[in-house]
Parts: C-alpha cells; structure tokens; sequence
C-alpha cells in the first residue's frame, strides 16, 4: 500500500508520526511525508520515507492563500497515487482532505488532536473562528472516512453540534511515547522539586502555578518550584521573560533541551492547563513515576485518574492547586504510590507500541512480530 502523511509542520511529523511510518516502512509500504521543507523535512529519507515539499501560509486566513494552499497540496498528492491519505491539525486536515477527494484517493483519515485556543476565549474573533472551524469540520468530515481524537470531549462536544457522524470516531490515548525512553531514573539528591513544563501563556495555567508557588513558598522554604518553557513570542496570551523572571518563589528554567533529566529529578508535576488536546509532558511525567497534579479539564484528565495516579484541581483555581501539591509534598508514600500508578497507566495506555498497534487497526493492518 502507499501512505501519505499530511502536515503544515514537518516536525510534526517527525516527532510524532516517525515510530507509526517506520513500522509501515518495515512491513513493506510506501510512505510519503507531506509537509513544507523544513529543519527535520531532510531526515525521512534515512528512514526510507519519501518526503514531498509543498506550501502553505500557516496563519493565513486569507481565501485566495487557502485556496493556493489545496491547490499545492492536490499538485503534490495527484501524482503519488495513494491509496490512504493521513492528515494531522486543523488546516492539513480540511485542506488535505477537500484535496484528498480531488485526487481521488480511497481513504481519508484525519487526526484532531485538540480543538484549540479559540475554544478558550470569547472575544469576538475567538467566536468567529469557532463559528468558521465548526462550519469547515462538518463539510470536511463528511468526506473523510474516519477521524481519530486524543481525547473523549472533543468528539462528544461535535458529536453533540453534530458536526461528526459518531460512527467515524476513532480514539486514540494521545500520539504515544517512548516507555523505555521516559521511564523512572533515580534521583540525585533529597531536594523537593514542584515542575512545570509548558509555554510561558496563560491558557497553560500559569498564573495560576505561581500564585500556588507563592502560597507555598513560605509553608515549604526547601522546596523548589520550578518553571521550563519560553514566552510563546507573537502570542498575546503570552507572559514576558520578565514577568517569569520576577515571579516570587518561582525558579524560571527557561526553554530546556534535558527534559528528561528535569522530569527524573522532579517529585511533582503541575499542568494547571485550562484545555489540551492530550498533554505529552504529563504522559511523560506519568511514565517517569511522577505523580501529577492537574486540572479537570478537556485532554488534561485523560492522563490522571484522582487519587490513582495524581489529583485533578478546578480550571483557574490557585489555591486548590496549591492544597493538591501540598498533600503531595507532605506525604513521600503517597508520592510513591501515585508514581507507580502512574507508571502503570503510561505502560498500558500511552507506549507508542499501544498507539502504532492502534493507528495499524484503523489502516485495517498489523503489526509483524
């Protein structure tokens, strides 16, 4: 069979489609990375990955640019003769699949792994990209043949609108991980460390994370709160590096490669988010024994069971996020207890064997032992 693998970003790809492309490269398919050139765009061919270039304007919203951007993507799939086209975030999977169907390709699948930031405000622009996004998905999802989620809110809510036929849902635990990779490592030290590892805006319950380090900070002097991620530059919703600089209590890593290293010498991990499609650094934290504090949100409580693995906290509430750490924080056994919970959660829910088994089921595939 020849697959092709639709994204604006080619490390979207990359990062997380690589594992399901090789098995399929290793099972004797054709497969085409679909994506503008770009940092990772030259790799795929060491993988015996094809990788075709075409444009797109990311941020556009322009109708003669996103027409332009079908027409690329229909010049670039029209020769390949596929026989599936898999299509990931918003644009790629409404241009891909009205591209798609151009082309006469057999299959659509389309993956949405969240709904987005505009599900968080209501300005007047955010209604109006809701409004255009819902309007575009319910044309688009009746030409596709299965849409896979990360999570269950989001395809009830437009099961609900009825913008998706429930039978073409597909559910997936995230786009998976490494459990070897992100597996628990001893600590180094006995220092106490509370971490937190997002963009630098506030749709990611920043503020909230340094109002609870705040809180705590004076009950609990030894223990380091800790912040890893960089201002989202161009996003309005963004803190400042001095904003995060100055925040009493709160230690700023900054942008960190060594996430790994961080996560193994963490006690807790914090994601005060207020929505995530799946959240891949609490499925990390969880692999890595960590329990996690989080907030009962769409994406953020697939990966915490309360009281199993870690606590969920209401959306944009300080001082019950600062209640659940503490608990946290005076009790090393429930600590531990959580972390293995965690652990045993991520092993069966989250490997990226369990997800690549998944994606194969849905190509009516299997995997060759």
């Amino acid at each position: 069979m020849t697959f092709g693998f639709l994204s604006h970003l080619d490390l979207n790809l990359w990062l997380f489609r690589l594992p399901i492309m090789q098995e399929l490269i290793r099972q004797g398919h054709t497969v085409y990375a679909l994506c503008p050139e770009g940092e990772k765009s030259g790799e795929f061919t060491h993988h015996g990955i094809i990788h075709i270039p075409y444009a797109i304007e990311r941020s556009s919203l322009n109708p003669f640019a996103e027409l332009r951007s079908i027409a690329n993507i229909y010049r670039a799939i029209k020769p390949l003769n596929l026989d599936l086209l898999h299509t990931f975030t918003a644009k790629p999977n409404i241009y891909g699949t009205i591209a798609g169907r151009m082309a006469k390709v057999p299959r659509i699948i389309n993956l949405v792994e969240g709904l987005g930031s505009f599900y968080l405000e209501n300005d007047f622009k955010s209604r109006l990209v809701r409004q255009l996004i819902e309007f575009l998905y319910r044309r688009v999802f009746r030409l596709s043949d299965t849409v896979m989620f990360v999570n269950h809110d989001d395809p009830e809510y437009l099961i609900s609108k009825s913008i998706i036929d429930p039978k073409k849902v597909f559910l997936l635990k995230g786009v998976g991980i490494d459990t070897q990779a992100w597996k628990p490592l001893p600590k180094r030290d006995e220092w106490l460390r509370v971490t937190m590892i997002a963009r630098a805006i506030k749709h990611k319950g920043v503020h909230e994370f340094i109002e609870a380090a705040s809180i705590l900070g004076e009950k609990f002097p030894e223990v380091s709160f800790q912040f890893v991620g960089s201002p989202d530059t161009g996003n309005r919703f963004s803190l400042t590096e001095e904003e995060m600089k100055s925040a009493p209590s709160l230690h700023y890593l900054g942008h960190q490669e060594n996430i790994r290293h961080i996560l193994s010498q963490s006690d807790i991990f914090v994601l005060p988010s207020y929505r995530e499609g799946m959240p891949r650094t609490a499925m990390e934290a969880a692999s890595m024994g960590i329990p996690i504090v989080t907030t009962d949100a769409v994406g953020c409580r697939e990966c915490v069971e309360n009281g199993i693995n870690g606590f969920l906290v209401p959306v944009k509430n300080a001082p019950a996020l600062a209640d659940a750490i503490e608990k946290l924080l005076l009790n090393p056994s429930l600590r531990e207890s959580m972390g293995k919970a965690g652990r045993d959660k991520a092993l069966k829910e989250f490997d990226i064997g369990t997800i690549t088994d998944k994606h194969l089921e849905i190509y009516g595939l299997k995997r060759v032992r």
